[in-house]
């Protein structure tokens, strides 16, 4: 593959960023847990939904941009030094903001989380960017299938004390192992033993990364428009039925963040890209997109303004209610059926936090660390 070449900025990179944000938002605040649409809740263990798309496509779009913006730094004649502590203040910041809102309000430190979402990303960004700086594409492509295969036989060949080796059930596997070991007392509020975000399963999401950094190369390379689009979408087929091969012997599962999860996730998000990327930046139809391009600009902003306002609705109580019920209860709960009124509750959601960012970008002010 040549090395990357120049490139405009591509308002599909916003597009895809800001629908995976708005996603986002729409599966994580149902008006009631109780009433929701399969494909807005995560699948109960193995298999897929609609809501665990958003996860790994919100890093395999990071890996995309990354490799577009770096690129072009180098080419502005930025030292890899440079950009390499660049990478690694850059890190840290968003690694506390994700500490950050896992303590907010209270900042109980006897049992913050000590990973999540941010963090996860935080991990992905340091280690893929500093591999984009240090290796050539090869070199990315044997550290995927190390990551990968490392963390394969991680899971199915070490044994777990009390239930031996190859287990991937929820209660017995190496990952939660692993999590007990370092994460005891400080890991999600909802399981208490076993972390989403945890230690082990982050090593085949910093592969998810990966992967958008080698499709950052490929939009970068003298192709036309046309021949981008059908490489993405050749590649991304291959991918999905890959990610549907391994799933055979290790399924695709998304808390565990599994090397097939990674696999048809990246495949499944460059397919996705591609539909974007031909229609917005190669067809020019770009109206219908501004409301997600207005969000994918302001990234870190929906993350904290949601983490924020959503921990705030859940403790503000209003007749004996928290405030997120109270609302829903007595504006949405009378408009439809239970599972209708929870999902306009969501969509009210996705629109209330697009008023936030759109007030940003009108005033140009832009969250970035």
């Amino acid at each position: 593959m040549k090395p990357p070449g120049p490139a405009e900025r591509l308002l599909s990179l916003d597009v895809f960023r800001g629908a995976t944000l708005a996603s986002m938002v729409l599966v994580n605040d149902p008006g009631s847990w109780e009433h929701v649409y399969a494909q807005l809740d995560h699948a109960a263990w193995n298999g897929w939904t609609f809501t665990d798309t958003v996860f790994p496509f919100f890093v395999w779009i990071a890996g995309v941009a990354l490799t577009i913006s770096f690129a072009q730094r180098v080419e502005r004649g930025e030292s890899r030094r440079t950009l390499f502590l660049h990478v690694l203040r850059r890190a840290l910041l968003i690694f506390a903001v994700g500490l950050f809102l896992n303590g907010f309000p209270y900042f109980h430190l006897s049992r913050i989380r000590y990973l999540g979402v941010l963090q996860r990303i935080a991990m992905c960004y340091l280690i893929s960017a500093s591999l984009f700086l240090a290796v050539k594409v090869r070199g990315l492509i044997v550290a995927i299938i190390t990551l990968l295969t490392t963390y394969w036989l991680l899971m199915i060949l070490v044994p777990v004390p009390g239930c031996g080796a190859g287990h991937l059930d929820k209660d017995c596997n190496f990952a939660r192992y692993v999590d007990g070991l370092v994460l005891s007392g400080h890991m999600w509020s909802q399981t208490k033993v076993w972390d989403p975000e945890g230690l082990v399963s982050t090593l085949p999401a910093i592969a998810t990364m990966l992967f958008g950094i080698l499709t950052g190369y490929l939009l970068r390379i003298e192709r036309t428009p046309v021949q981008k689009t059908a490489r993405l979408l050749a590649i991304g087929g291959v991918l999905i039925i890959a990610g549907q091969v391994m799933n055979i012997w290790l399924p695709i599962n998304k808390n565990l963040w599994t090397s097939s999860y990674s696999v048809f996730m990246a495949g499944l998000a460059s397919v996705v890209f591609a539909i974007f990327y031909w229609i917005v930046d190669v067809k020019k139809h770009q109206r219908w997109a501004r409301f997600f391009a207005i969000y994918g600009l302001n990234a870190l902003a929906v993350f904290i303004s949601t983490g924020m306002i959503g921990r705030l609705l859940g403790i503000i109580k209003v007749d004996n209610r928290t405030l997120a019920t109270w609302i829903y209860q007595t504006i949405f709960a009378p408009l439809a059926s239970p599972i209708n009124s929870s999902l306009l509750y969501a969509i009210a959601n996705v629109l209330f936090f697009f008023l936030i960012v759109y007030a940003m970008y009108r005033r140009r002010w832009f969250l970035r660390v």
